[in-house]
């Protein structure tokens, strides 16, 4: 939505510039996306001036030389307008004018003769469009009057980005509305105020209904009418908000809907043939030729508006080229209607046809607004096009649903904000947003709900006042409970100004469940290991399946399918991270970005069959790709991300939340063979760990990655389930030794470490494998782990002789648990 100022300030002026308007506009709700000035710059360039006389350029048929008095003095100015003339009152530019391409207009020779200016046609003020002429302005104003007194040549735009629940705002009286309850400043009265028009018949035409998605259906009939430009200053609002002039009659309609925020429609009565209209449902395949010269193909979704000759315009969207206002036209019939929104919306994108009427129309126009746009047609098309209106109003539909009364409390606005907000500061807002508003005395009496309410909430007994507030009908639809009332009453009074306080909760205060904790955690210490989060998309396409190798019996290929995707490739819900890690990976890999830690927490969803919803479950993931380190002199081919450096993150992950966990070999066909495993976590599979295979890592043009991805939610069910236990710090030193052990090439390292840890008891504080060999040494088939211990007691210094004993200890239990020999 544009609004320009210049137009806004008609029904609302702010002391404020457009910066500080568009800040307050923001802070109160209506989104401000751009300012943009629209028209010239440097207005005190541009004046008033009379012709004094014009000569035929003595080496150029089609240019005039002119004298202009331009106040006080005469400049030369040579014109090429076929309608410049001695005594016509004109805009002129002088020297140094910006013009609205934002080049500067400077003195010049043209074929000799100096030219200290020029005489302005529309196009080049940015008023309108037309180039055939200069514009002549009506007398009156010196030469030499600014320009910007006489004619609207220059005006900020507000940019506004209006949500769906707010179609008020696409009129610029519904932003001049806004603008009054957020600064205060005055709003004049509405601008359908006063209605020309009479109830009652309208002879010679007849309007037939037939469908409930047309609630109600309004229309004029206008006799007399002259079709012709439209004035200066009309073409100049419709320019700077986004629309192009055509004639009086169409820019009466444009003009109306950019002011009310209510589309119409102009008919050519001497086009509607046999003088009736009947509103229905489109027969199947049914054709109608729209304004845009397409034949569109109709279904019987489609509503549409036919004359004894076929359907004329698709109703809500786009009228027809058969009945549309011509040159010849003299008599108009102006409809305004109401039309059912989703319907609109879905005819819209049936036919990927749309206009500003539909994008108003869909977010559920009132049927009160049909008739505030045909009261301000009727007087400019008297006041414009020179029309005689008929008496009459044709008027068809359901009467408009009875306005809604709400309840506002004190008490619950205090308990919702946080923040004691007055009754009577309650009641200016929302009067200042058009509710009508009502005190009643009785609600806060004591003993009553009010009052009971009110002390829960900490208020004095009796300080509260409860309000009983009347929803004006262009917020029918938006604000339905009390909490909406307090919403409007929060954000017109400052968002920015309520205190930041906890929500009060009885069971835990407002503080994050122990979940929650345990996820912030799993995040730190993923980011601690110098991984950047990602988020990418919970949609994805049916490929990604394939390009993951997954086979058909695959729980994973159960995607729920999205009914109105945007594309094929969000067409389905994701079923794992991986997905889109890769995806985050090959875009940064493809903009030279190959040494990647990255991580997610998302949904993930597989289908439920039987149940409404999908099972969804959050998952944490991490994808490492390329160098481990950068390069340096030491280190010119730094290792690359593997199995063992994302087992790495893992650990780190794992043993921050303090949850136990061991991983177990096993294939996952997205996964390198031999390089993958399961994630165990207290002896339950909840994820995998590898590395990507080549054939995955090639389908995403990555030369190789890593990573892991786990059940988010199993990892910090048992996080938050474990406590953490006390353990004193002893001063009494460790012994340190290592051990050589020779084992089967089938027994894992996490194998010897659980039989190690067993044999050495509680004053065995670490065993961690910190080197592997195989070669002659040890025989085929055979490997060697170096083990580094570590043993401590918390009361004393351990003995050489307690640690040989445990030693020993732990030598037999390698043997007779794994067939471990330890090496001399």
């Amino acid at each position: 939505m544009r609004a320009p100022l210049e137009w806004l300030h008609e029904y609302c002026r702010p002391d404020l510039s457009a910066p500080q308007l568009a800040e307050r506009l923001d802070m109160t709700g209506t989104k401000v996306e751009r300012i943009e000035r629209h028209g010239v710059g440097a207005a005190e360039a541009f004046v008033v001036g009379r012709v004094v006389s014009a000569e035929r350029h003595p080496d150029a048929d089609r240019l005039s030389v002119c004298r202009v008095d331009v106040g006080g003095q005469e400049a030369s100015i040579v014109c090429g307008a076929p309608n410049v003339a001695a005594g016509q009152t004109v805009a002129v530019a002088r020297p140094g004018a910006v013009m609205p391409d934002r080049t500067e207009l400077r003195a010049a020779k043209l074929r000799g003769v100096l030219s200290e200016g020029m005489i302005l046609a529309e196009d080049e003020l940015g008023i309108g469009t037309d180039h055939s002429g200069i514009i002549v302005l009506d007398d009156g104003p010196a030469p030499g009057t600014p320009l910007d007194e006489v004619l609207p040549i220059a005006t900020e735009i507000l940019e506004l980005e209006i949500t769906p629940n707010r179609p008020d705002c696409l009129g610029v009286y519904g932003v001049a509305r806004e603008v009054h309850a957020a600064t205060g400043a005055p709003l004049a009265a509405p601008p359908w105020a006063q209605d020309p028009g009479t109830p009652g018949e309208v002879p010679g035409v007849e309007v037939v209904v037939e469908t409930d998605l047309c609630p109600r259906f309004t229309a004029r009939r206008f006799e007399e009418v002259r079709i012709g430009p439209s004035p200066i200053w009309l073409k100049a609002r419709l320019t700077a908000a986004g629309q192009r002039p055509i004639n009086n009659v169409v820019d009466i309609t444009n003009y109306v809907m950019l002011l009310t925020g209510q589309p119409l429609h102009a008919f050519d009565m001497d086009r509607v043939a046999g003088g009736r209209l009947v509103v229905r449902q489109a027969r199947e395949g049914e054709q109608v030729e729209t304004l845009d010269g397409e034949v569109r193909t109709l279904d019987p979704e489609v509503v549409v508006i036919e004359d004894a000759d076929g359907p004329t315009s698709i109703a809500g969207v786009m009228g027809g080229a058969r009945s549309e206002v011509s040159e010849s036209t003299t008599r108009v019939l102006m409809e305004a209607a109401t039309w059912v929104g989703p319907n609109i919306q879905r005819t819209s994108l049936r036919l990927g046809l749309r206009s500003e009427a539909s994008a108003r129309f869909e977010k559920q126009l009132q049927p009160e607004q049909a008739m505030e746009a045909q009261a301000v047609a009727a007087a400019l098309m008297v006041q414009l096009a020179g029309a005689r209106l008929v008496e009459g109003t044709i008027d068809v539909g359901q009467p408009a649903p009875e306005p809604e009364v709400l309840p506002l409390r004190e008490s619950r606005v205090g308990s919702l904000l946080g923040k004691r907000i007055p009754g009577d500061r309650s009641e200016e807002i929302l009067h200042s947003l058009g509710f009508l508003v009502a005190v009643d005395p009785d609600a806060a009496s004591p003993g009553s709900v009010a009052a009971d309410a009110e002390l829960a909430a900490g208020l004095p007994s009796g300080a509260g006042v409860d309000l009983s507030v009347t929803v004006p009908h262009w917020r029918r639809g938006d604000v339905e409970r009390e909490v909406d009332l307090i919403e409007e009453v929060a954000r017109i009074d400052g968002v920015d100004r309520l205190p930041a306080t906890l929500p009060a909760r009885p069971d835990r205060g407002g503080l994050l469940t122990a979940q929650q904790r345990a996820r912030r955690h799993a995040e730190d210490a993923l980011t601690a290991q110098g991984l950047y989060e990602v988020q990418g998309w919970s949609f994805q396409g049916p490929s990604v399946a394939d390009r993951l190798r997954l086979p058909d019996e695959d729980p994973r290929r159960r995607a729920v399918r999205v009914r109105n995707p945007l594309s094929e490739e969000q067409s389905v819900l994701r079923t794992t991270l991986l997905g889109s890690l890769l995806d985050a990976a090959a875009h940064n890999v493809a903009r030279d970005r190959p040494d990647l830690w990255l991580f997610e927490t998302g949904g993930v969803y597989l289908d439920a069959p039987g149940q409404p919803l999908p099972d969804e479950r959050r998952h944490v993931g991490a994808l490492l790709t390329g160098a481990l380190a950068a390069p340096s002199w030491r280190a010119p081919a730094p290792p690359r991300a593997d199995f063992f450096a994302a087992k790495g993150v893992l650990a780190a992950l794992l043993d921050a939340l303090r949850v136990p966990w061991s991983v177990r070999a096993e294939r996952e066909p997205f996964l390198h063979p031999g390089r993958s495993a399961t994630v165990l976590l207290d002896g339950e599979p909840a994820g995998w760990l590898g590395e990507v295979h080549p054939l995955v890592a090639s389908a995403w043009d990555l030369d190789g990655a890593a990573g892991f991805e786990l059940d988010l939610d199993r990892v910090t069910g048992l996080a938050a389930a474990r406590a953490s236990a006390y353990r004193d710090l002893t001063s009494f030193p460790p012994v340190r030794q290592d051990l050589a052990v020779v084992v089967p090439d089938e027994v894992t390292a996490a194998r010897v470490e659980e039989v190690v840890r067993a044999a050495g008891g509680e004053l065995l504080r670490g065993a961690r494998v910190f080197d592997v060999y195989r070669g002659e040494q040890v025989g085929e088939g055979r490997v060697s782990l170096a083990l580094a211990l570590e043993f401590q007691a918390p009361d004393r210094t351990l003995t050489d002789e307690e640690v040989a004993k445990l030693r020993d200890a732990i030598a037999t239990a390698l043997a007779d648990g794994v067939g471990g020999e330890l090496r001399g």
